[in-house]
């Protein structure tokens, strides 16, 4: 599967009139040419967020992004290095040069792409949701003027204070949030539909439902640096992200990581199916 991720994600990057030798002559194709000479990709990655990216009982990162990661990493035919980042610094990481890559659970929106490069196609899809105690919230409009906990930097906080009026207390991680969730500080925990799908099958929150319609379903998107979205770096993701869905890669990993199946994977897989057959 990664030769043949390799090969497809190659074959987009010549498609679209980019070689390797450009990437050497062109500064802004820079990063490509310097994850291969270092021999090391570096990724930055969600640590709390299960079970796209979170830390299993000894400490290591894994989750289906990092799964990701390790597939961009087996095709170039490189180490990886997995670096944590929050939702309220992933993008600044990414401008600083920490990271060559971003794959940490980023929603695609219009403002970001003015701060960090977004190859096409998206790789995910998920909405806004609740998790509440059973029972406790049945509509959207009992939150107003309630105690709702939040993660800092998440878009959804403003999106329901602002449609809702509900009063977001926010946290640095997910951990805390519900953690406050539990303690009763909060009347539920505003966040993405998918986790809160994740943390409902765990088994570990058997007093609590989503019971709300999923609203703003938004498509998730990994990063390069913005300079070099149309360079070598970015065709190579975009190649890498088309065989994802192609070869049914993702709709694996949703499966291995026990998150609920999505309408969006099935219908990318087939789409790009059908790409490859004409």
């Amino acid at each position: 599967m990664l030769k043949r991720t390799l090969l497809g994600a190659l074959a987009t990057t010549v498609a679209l009139g980019f070689t390797f030798a450009a990437a050497q002559a062109d500064a802004a194709n820079e990063r490509f040419k310097q994850v291969l000479e270092r021999g090391k990709l570096v990724v930055g990655v969600k640590a709390d967020y299960k079970p796209w990216g979170f830390r299993d009982p000894s400490g290591k990162l894994v989750g289906m992004e990092i799964d990701m990661a390790q597939d961009v990493a087996d095709a170039l035919g490189v180490e990886l290095e997995l670096v944590p980042v929050q939702s309220s610094n992933r993008m600044q990481f990414l401008e600083q040069g920490k990271i060559d890559l971003m794959i940490a659970t980023m929603s695609d929106k219009a403002n970001r792409r003015k701060i960090v490069g977004v190859p096409q196609p998206n790789y995910y899809t998920s909405g806004t949701n609740l998790l509440a105690k059973a029972g406790a919230v049945k509509a959207w409009a009992e939150l107003k003027g309630k105690p709702v906990c939040g993660k800092q930097g998440a878009f959804y906080n403003k999106v329901v204070a602002k449609r809702y009026g509900a009063k977001i207390v926010a946290f640095v991680g997910n951990a805390e949030a519900k953690q406050a969730l539990r303690d009763g500080k909060c009347i539920g925990w505003v966040y993405d539909d998918s986790s809160i799908m994740a943390d409902l099958a765990s088994g570990d929150w058997a007093d609590y439902e989503m019971p709300l319609n999923t609203e703003d379903d938004t498509p998730w998107a990994l990063a390069v640096p913005v300079a070099e979205l149309g360079g070598v770096w970015g065709n190579f993701m975009s190649g890498m992200t088309y065989n994802w869905h192609a070869s049914g890669r993702l709709i694996e990993l949703e499966k291995k990581w026990g998150i609920q199946p999505t309408q969006y994977l099935a219908d990318m897989h087939e789409r790009m199916k059908a790409y490859e057959a004409q």
